[in-house]
């Protein structure tokens, strides 16, 4: 889909002489914002006002380092989802009757090949759904996958990496403090982003998008040919966490410095 443009604004008039200053509060166009799908007329009926956060991935679960910042992620959602109005209920309630669902449907994740049952996984979201509509509120399910790819870090001078609308610079690893001069920046690097997806109580999609989050590989100083390797503290800033939510969130909740171009 198209992105979004943001509106420039330019003023500033120092003194008598005619000398104008751009003052933008937009921010730097980033093409790599995710094009995101969004249902409107299925969001106005929807009236999404109650909210819960699955535990579980949309799709297959993420890596093993991942799923340990996977908690702190998904506080992060639901404080940002709170702060916009929205009520988020405890996700112990989802892990409650997913568990229960499980035991009659069984596990929809292979533990071998990771790979989702999507039939069991319908079964047990409706298993699910069915419970909370009888005890909750509940309007819509937004499920929170941290997924994992990659890209080079070969923007520029300062070797940049741009990504589902953020722009992030490599980290180092190890006892030194430079690069190698023969340092290949086009070899890729493991990155993550934040998958949002929004679901209505009868399970039809309402929203889904991306937003970056920050790279899962830093530099190897200790190799004298220079490569990657993963970084022992992974999703570690909080800053780029929640810029990867307001990302990933727009425009079902508008951001306003949002980077992309407007449809």
């Amino acid at each position: 889909m198209r992105l979004f443009q943001g509106l420039i604004k330019f003023g500033c008039i120092i003194g008598a002489a005619t000398l104008l200053l751009a003052c933008s509060s937009t921010p730097t166009y980033n093409p790599t914002v995710f094009q995101y799908e969004i249902d409107k007329p299925l969001i106005e009926a929807a009236k999404v006002k109650t909210v819960i956060i699955p535990h579980v991935n949309l799709g297959a679960p993420s890596r093993n380092y991942l799923q340990k910042v996977e908690p702190r992620v998904d506080s992060q959602v639901s404080s940002y989802l709170k702060s916009k109005g929205y009520k988020v209920l405890p996700q112990r309630l989802f892990k409650q009757h997913w568990n229960t669902a499980v035991r009659a449907y069984g596990d929809p994740v292979d533990p071998t090949t990771a790979k989702v049952n999507m039939k069991s996984f319908v079964q047990i979201m409706q298993s699910v759904r069915d419970q909370l509509r009888e005890t909750s509120d509940l309007d819509a399910f937004v499920f929170t996958d941290i997924v994992e790819f990659e890209v080079p870090f070969n923007g520029g001078m300062k070797h940049l990496a741009r990504w589902d609308g953020v722009t992030r610079r490599p980290s180092l690893q190890g006892p030194g403090s430079g690069v190698s001069a023969a340092f290949d920046w086009n070899q890729p690097a493991a990155v993550a982003s934040l998958q949002i997806s929004i679901y209505d109580i009868e399970l039809k999609r309402l929203f889904a998008s991306r937003g970056g989050l920050d790279a899962t590989d830093a530099i190897d100083t200790r190799s004298s040919k220079g490569g990657y390797v993963r970084r022992r503290s992974v999703l570690e800033n909080d800053a780029y966490i929640m810029e990867g939510i307001q990302l990933a969130f727009h425009p079902f909740i508008p951001f306003k410095d949002w980077p992309g171009k407007a449809k």
